[in-house]
């Protein structure tokens, strides 16, 4: 793993982390209906992949100099911008993307616990 590809996983994962720790916390506090609490971690969690997803799209033309991942980079690249904006951009692309998927999952994974809840109760 580059320390371009390093630095992203940190940067999308940390924002990823907290997404996820406020969608647990909304759940905690909806556990008087357990059904009611998936269905929203599911929702919330579909909310979180929809934009990564977005994020992923816009990453080639978001400028790479205000990216986190560029400035965690220690010392930074000498790349020529063109090459810098392509290699970034691709990169924190698929970074979001791979966070997207897996928010996805667990949307799914959500939805499903909700919808057994409901059956079962």
């Amino acid at each position: 793993m580059s320390p371009l590809e390093r630095a992203a996983e940190i940067s999308v994962g940390r924002a990823v982390g907290f997404a996820a720790l406020a969608i647990l916390v909304t759940m905690a506090g909806l556990a008087f209906d357990p059904p009611l609490a998936f269905a929203t971690g599911a929702l919330l969690a579909l909310l979180v992949a929809a934009t990564l997803e977005v994020k992923a799209r816009l990453a080639p033309s978001f400028p790479y100099r205000r990216t986190e991942a560029w400035l965690m980079l220690q010392p930074t690249p000498a790349w020529p911008p063109e090459t810098a904006q392509r290699v970034v951009g691709r990169v924190m692309a698929g970074t979001f993307r791979r966070y997207a998927r897996i928010a996805l999952v667990a949307a799914f994974g959500l939805w499903g616990v909700s919808l057994i809840a409901r059956l079962a109760g």
